[in-house]
């Protein structure tokens, strides 16, 4: 493979007939192998993984996820069947098999995958090639979190047309992977909720074909109607048999993920906890006013209720639109992880909170990282003040 990529390569060197294309000769090069150019001068940190190998384990880690989800489609979709109804999941898979309620999920989330990485790589490749530039790893993250954030009967032209909102005005016009303000991923989920909010909330959208008698409600949806009667176990919230998107709601699947890009050294732990412990306290003090069904949940049931768990994990720790000070990240998190909480309670017309949480302290992270800086420049100077004296 290395053989024939260096006796193609100078077709796309300057001058050469297929130099326009260098751009895309480039990305798959570079995804195939690690590059081979160093530093020249100037001090920096060498090391054996590149950008491309640190996004590519965040894809990694959200595969146990997108594995289960791919499976709790498949459970979801039965379960509501009318030949079905009042079985669980644990009577479910004995009876209709394992691996037909895998592929069902499987056939149900394919389309989506593919076309998220056909319009993300599209759109990265044309914005290079215009630029000039090499196309950005960032896209391989996105595409890859997408399918795992949206309903499983998403139409495919809705994903589309929010997909490429997101990655032209969200990334690109910024300058693209490490210039943009926003998640391009959470700002396709955001396009698509307040464009075409029909399918992005209600029950019937997180179960496929489902029955018209039967309630694909989320646990969130069931609480916010006051029924927390009807809530699954805490045991099901953890292993993630409830309707929901594809990839938030097994606690456990998406704990795998975080465990390993910490050990891997991807996320900043200092956002990480902050987002929990702030999400924690806020419900706390909910629980102590207790003024609706929403406050009535225990603190520590809301972090694995709905999409907490998934974007404190996957969305606030994204190092490109978070603070990147170490007490700005502190902030940033906790801040979070209060704003996520008090969106989901006191909006009942939407009681899920992270996307919107996230998104408002993207757009505050550079103003935490300014003010943190300038505080440490006036200690410091006053620190240097003191010693003259």
């Amino acid at each position: 493979m290395r053989k024939f990529l260096d006796k193609i390569k100078p077709n796309f060197e300057e001058g050469k007939k297929l130099h326009f294309l260098q751009s895309s000769f480039d990305a798959v090069e570079t995804l195939l192998f690690v590059p081979n150019i160093t530093t020249k001068k100037g001090s920096h940190v060498r090391d054996g993984i590149d950008l491309k190998r640190l996004l590519i384990v965040v894809v990694i880690a959200a595969v146990p996820s997108l594995l289960f989800g791919m499976f709790n489609v498949g459970i979801q979709h039965y379960l509501s069947q009318t030949e079905y109804i009042g079985n669980d999941w644990k009577s479910i898979i004995p009876i209709v098999g394992f691996w037909q309620i895998f592929f069902y999920g499987f056939l149900k989330i394919l389309p989506i995958i593919i076309v998220s990485y056909v319009v993300g790589i599209t759109v990265e490749v044309v914005f290079a090639q215009i630029r000039k530039h090499e196309v950005s790893e960032g896209v391989f993250v996105t595409c890859m979190l997408i399918p795992l954030i949206v309903p499983p009967d998403i139409p495919i032209w809705m994903l589309v047309v929010s997909l490429t909102f997101a990655l032209i005005f969200g990334k690109e016009v910024f300058g693209g992977t490490g210039m943009n303000i926003v998640n391009p991923a959470l700002l396709t989920r955001a396009f698509l909720f307040f464009a075409f909010p029909a399918f992005m909330s209600g029950d019937k959208v997180w179960i496929t074909q489902s029955q018209d008698a039967i309630s694909g409600a989320t646990p969130l949806g069931s609480a916010a109607a006051g029924d927390i009667s009807s809530m699954p176990s805490i045991m099901d919230m953890l292993l993630g048999f409830v309707p929901g998107s594809v990839g938030e709601t097994s606690f456990i699947a998406i704990a795998l993920g975080m465990l390993i890009m910490i050990f891997t050294g991807v996320i900043s732990l200092r956002i990480l906890l902050s987002v929990f412990a702030g999400g924690y306290l806020m419900a706390l003090v909910f629980n102590l006013w207790g003024a609706n069904e929403l406050m009535l949940i225990p603190a520590h049931v809301h972090l694995i209720m709905g999409g907490f768990a998934f974007g404190a994990v996957f969305m606030a720790t994204d190092p490109v639109t978070a603070t990147q000070t170490a007490s700005g990240k502190i902030f940033y998190g906790f801040l979070i992880g209060m704003l996520g909480i008090m969106i989901r309670i006191f909006n009942p017309a939407y009681p899920e909170g992270m996307m919107l949480a996230i998104l408002f302290m993207n757009i505050m992270a550079p103003l935490i990282d300014h003010v943190v800086v300038g505080r440490n420049i006036k200690r410091r100077l006053k620190r240097l003040k003191i010693k003259t004296n």
